[in-house]
């Protein structure tokens, strides 16, 4: 298989609040209008015992305003929300073998990345790389943004991360749409999940589309020669290409949102690259780490770093003249702007950082 390539793009949740669409309980048919809490209900009855005895009152049964049960007696909310949960994933499997669900032109299958692929992904995100996001308020409530972010760790998990922090994080609950490199979609198995996670080809048509759609879309211009740069390297951002990314974000008119994760660099610390191996199984570098290969599968399990993300100002492309796409200077100069602003980020947090592991 031949060298595999990005173009033209490169040419060598801490969950959120309402970001995952949070089921919110109204307290069911006796809620209040808006979700707001209301006084629980408590229905009495008076029971008779022996002739001439006291009546006492007893608590037949206490409720909220959705029916569930406070104070320690009776409890059916948990019950009701196994069932509400049963219900919802019978109901999911039965549109997966009646085939009623949607995707779109790319194949994203929405329902599918909500409900199976992100709950996949997230345990790594929050409890192993314990993710932290910042400025996720720079990204757009709507319309089309482009989110362009260094790509380092051997292994792309830095884009998986990042579409997580997108999805869980951001107040309008937006889905990031990742370009991918043509390797991804060769791959058995890779393949399919990547186009039902919402991934598409990093070419210059396809992401215009969906940013003119109004969709999110992320890109790592650094490609191979970032994700697959030695340990010595790290956290130095390699060539952004020739400014694909910048002529896109302008003939769509959308913002650019510069993003600089750290923590990535260190997961597989790469002391060497086998290229000999690499052209026999063609892949763009076959990495060796101080456990990989050496450990067999076990050296494949990352090392748990401390993950920080942040989303930084957004770089505006609207006031520029449509043929502004076409000047090279430009396309170099707004290149230069955000590569420069996503490496001063990545330094700011390096020297904020107090370990790589905490």
């Amino acid at each position: 298989m031949a060298d595999a390539k990005v173009i033209p793009f490169d040419d060598d949740r801490t969950r959120g609040g309402s970001q995952r669409s949070r089921r919110r309980s109204t307290g069911g048919l006796g809620g209040a209008a808006g979700g707001e809490a209301t006084e629980p209900t408590v229905v009495r009855q008076t029971v008779r015992t022996l002739p001439g005895a006291a009546e006492q009152p007893s608590v037949a049964r206490a409720t909220g305003a959705g029916g569930d049960a406070v104070d320690g007696e009776r409890e059916v909310g948990a019950d009701d929300g196994w069932e509400r949960r049963l219900a919802s994933g019978l109901a999911f499997l039965r549109r997966r073998v009646t085939g009623d669900y949607e995707v779109d032109e790319f194949g994203y299958d929405k329902e599918l990345t909500d409900q199976v692929l992100m709950s996949l992904v997230r345990p790594l995100y929050e409890k192993y790389f314990r993710v932290e996001v910042k400025g996720i308020e720079n990204i757009p409530a709507d319309g089309g943004a482009l989110v362009v972010a260094n790509h380092s760790g051997t292994l792309p998990l830095d884009g998986l991360m990042m579409q997580v922090a997108v999805h869980d994080n951001h107040p309008a609950g937006r889905h990031l749409r990742l370009l991918a490199a043509d390797l991804v979609f060769v791959l058995p198995v890779i393949n399919e999940l990547a186009r039902k996670a919402g991934h598409t080809l990093a070419c210059a048509e396809d992401a215009e589309r969906l940013l003119q759609r109004g969709e999110v879309v992320g890109v790592m211009p650094e490609g191979f020669k970032g994700i697959g740069k030695p340990f010595s390297d790290r956290y130095k951002l390699q060539r952004f290409g020739r400014g694909g990314f910048v002529s896109t974000a302008l003939r769509a008119g959308v913002p650019i949102v510069p993003c600089s994760i750290v923590g990535a660099e260190e997961i597989y610390p790469m002391i060497g690259n086998s290229k000999t191996l690499a052209r026999l199984l063609g892949i763009p570098y076959f990495p060796i780490t101080p456990t990989f290969p050496w450990l067999g599968p076990l050296g494949a399990v990352p090392l748990p770093t401390k993950w920080t993300i942040q989303f930084g100002e957004p770089i505006e492309t609207s006031g520029y003249p449509a043929e502004a796409a076409e000047d090279p200077m430009l396309m170099f100069n707004l290149t230069d702007q955000v590569r420069e602003q996503i490496q001063h980020t990545l330094y700011k947090l390096l020297v904020q950082r107090r370990s790589v592991f905490f």
